[in-house]
């Protein structure tokens, strides 16, 4: 039996804005796919970036770190999530 398994990356990440720029850059992430504003205060946004590779979260990254109002763009943590066949007792984790 063949191991047909996919990844789901989920990763958070923490955008510094120019402070008067906050808001325009909020509604610019809010139209990005796969991008969820978090939270957003005195010229800081916390992310969630989702997507089916860490090369899919690295560019949305890269894309919003180049948004006019952007100083800064880090990824925080990043999480996979592995589902699929794995053995013959159609477990889905590791173990």
């Amino acid at each position: 039996m063949s191991d047909r398994s996919t990844s789901h990356h989920i990763s958070s990440a923490v955008i510094v804005t120019m402070p008067h720029m906050r808001e325009r850059v909020v509604e610019s992430l809010a139209e990005m796919p796969n991008v969820e504003v978090y939270a957003h205060e005195a010229g800081k946004i916390v992310v969630v970036i989702e997507g089916t590779s860490t090369g899919m979260l690295g560019e949305s990254l890269s894309r919003i770190a180049v948004l006019e109002g952007v100083v800064a763009a880090n990824m925080v943590f990043e999480h996979v999530e592995t589902q699929g066949e794995v053995g013959h007792d159609r477990r889905t984790d590791a173990a």
